[in-house]
């Protein structure tokens, strides 16, 4: 079967946009025209792409499919043409980061200040998921690079760098000062509310394993998709838990959390900078990459 990269290049649109006349704007084409094309297409392979909704249009499974192959092969065509046009010129481009919650706020947001001052024409999109989310991605090639936290176990072909260690410590609202005098080890943790990130995230493995390792069969009672509603929700009494200090500082300056001394050292944690070396990288990705490096070796 011969492939017709028109035919991919309309479906991709349509598949950004979910939106017949949006995609067709974007392609400068008409709204029959890009329709016509997708029914070609789906007659082509044999299965249905889109459902048509009330709102838009919506992938169907098949589509999700097509449609993250076919996203990877719009970006390394997209690195190619940067790389060869604008081989003289890395202060321009995008540049597709994926970033863990706790790595954002710990290390990126920082980081990138001034960022854009310096290069004005370099697009930013910051893509936020849990670590094996992101090393899903980057593995995939729909990123150029990654800014994670420690543990994670990587594939082949994808290196990290070191660019900011920190430590966690347990911490709990107003409610629980009275813990604050008190010996807590890891058998108490099941005595109070725990909160913390749910299955799937590498902080909850980690502390999965942590507890394992000292003969304590423990579980978050409030699990939570992302590090910055965990605060939010220990602050407010829900229970307590284990945040990156620097994040929690503040708070306890202001009283409004207490930290519980904790009698085990907890594992140590950073935050890294992974880069997959199986795929070429663009000329911008590099300038983003090389700025990140220097701003953490300054700090």
């Amino acid at each position: 079967m011969d492939i017709n990269f028109e035919y991919y290049k309309i479906f991709y649109f349509v598949a950004k946009y979910k939106n017949i006349t949006r995609a067709a704007a974007a392609l400068r084409s008409s709204q029959p025209n890009v329709t016509r094309v997708m029914k070609l297409l789906e007659a082509q392979l044999g299965c249905r792409l889109f459902v048509r909704e009330a709102r838009g249009i919506s992938l169907t499974e098949e589509g999700e499919r097509l449609c993250a192959h076919v996203e990877i092969a719009y970006r390394h065509l997209r690195c190619a043409q940067e790389e060869l046009c604008k081989r003289e010129d890395a202060g321009s481009g995008t540049v597709e980061i994926g970033a863990t919650e706790t790595a954002i706020h710990l290390f990126l947001l920082h980081a990138l200040r001034g960022f854009q001052s310096a290069y004005p024409a370099i697009r930013i999109r910051i893509h936020n998921h849990t670590t094996p989310g992101v090393i899903r991605q980057l593995t995939g090639g729909t990123l150029d690079f990654a800014v994670i936290t420690t543990p994670f176990e990587l594939p082949k072909d994808i290196s990290g760098e070191t660019v900011q260690e920190f430590r966690e410590i347990l911490v709990g609202g107003t409610q629980y000062g009275r813990l604050c005098g008190a010996s807590f080890g890891p058998e108490d943790i099941k005595r109070y509310p725990w909160v913390g990130l749910g299955k799937g995230s590498a902080t909850y493995e980690l502390y999965r394993d942590f507890f394992i390792g000292h003969k304590v069969d423990a579980e978050p009672d409030l699990e939570v998709e992302t590090s910055n509603l965990m605060l939010p929700l220990i602050e407010q009494n829900f229970g307590i838990g284990f945040v990156p200090e620097a994040l929690a500082f503040s708070l306890l300056e202001e009283g409004k959390l207490v930290q519980i001394p904790f009698d085990c050292e907890l594992p140590k944690r950073s935050v890294q900078l992974v880069l997959n070396q199986g795929r070429g990288s663009s000329p911008a990705a590099d300038t983003c990459r090389r700025y990140l490096l220097k701003m953490a070796e300054t700090s």
